[in-house]
């Protein structure tokens, strides 16, 4: 099997189709939220865009654990799995500070600005890094991190239309959101704190 062949094999496995489905799940989101104020009932739009957002979650968990369990790790794997991730994220975030329902609106509007600027600039330190040859491994808080923005959210996605079924969804997805931004501040301190030496050797 020639070397193109086997680049492809690696490129379409399993946990790169995880990871692939992830970036697909990001303009559907798009449209839930698009078509949350064309509908008559946007309650609709709220679970399906929550749905859409959990299976996409999984998917993170699962990618991962499939690639190295079966040894199917690959470069584009690694390069596209935090991307997915941020997209992920970051649209969830601006979606909902932009819905007709302000979910992100007032003080809570620096917690989601804390942790997109948080994640561009240890995007940008990662790749100055590799540059340098120097890996940052991803530590047990940076994952547990990701874990609590993922399930803020989640509840904010619910939001008023979770509300309705159980109360203060909305203000618990607020509560964890900033809880997020707080472990979000610390884990891009710890990434800073170990890029630095690096940083000025260089």
């Amino acid at each position: 099997m020639s070397e193109q062949s086997m680049q492809q094999r690696r490129a379409f496995n399993l946990p790169n189709l995880l990871t692939y489905t992830r970036i697909m799940a990001v303009p559907l989101i798009v449209l839930c939220f698009f078509l949350e104020g064309r509908l008559q009932s946007s309650d609709f739009a709220r679970w399906s865009a929550l749905a859409i957002f959990l299976a996409a979650s999984v998917t993170d968990y699962f990618d991962g654990y499939l690639a190295r369990s079966w040894k199917q790790t690959s470069n584009i794997g690694r390069m596209l799995d935090p991307i997915a991730d941020k997209l992920l994220v970051a649209t969830c975030l601006l979606l909902l500070a932009a819905d007709t329902d302000r979910t992100i609106a007032g003080w809570t509007l620096w917690a989601a600005i804390i942790i997109l600027c948080r994640e561009i600039l240890v995007s940008g330190l990662r790749e100055y890094l590799a540059a340098l040859k120097v890996s940052v491994p991803v530590t047990q808080l940076a994952k547990w991190k990701t874990t609590i923005q993922m399930l803020a959210i989640g509840f904010l996605l619910a939001g008023p239309a979770g509300d309705k079924i159980v109360p203060y969804i909305t203000e618990s997805g607020i509560a964890l959101l900033w809880f997020s931004a707080l472990v979000t501040l610390y884990t891009g301190y710890d990434y800073f704190r170990a890029g630095l030496k690096h940083i000025v050797e260089e």
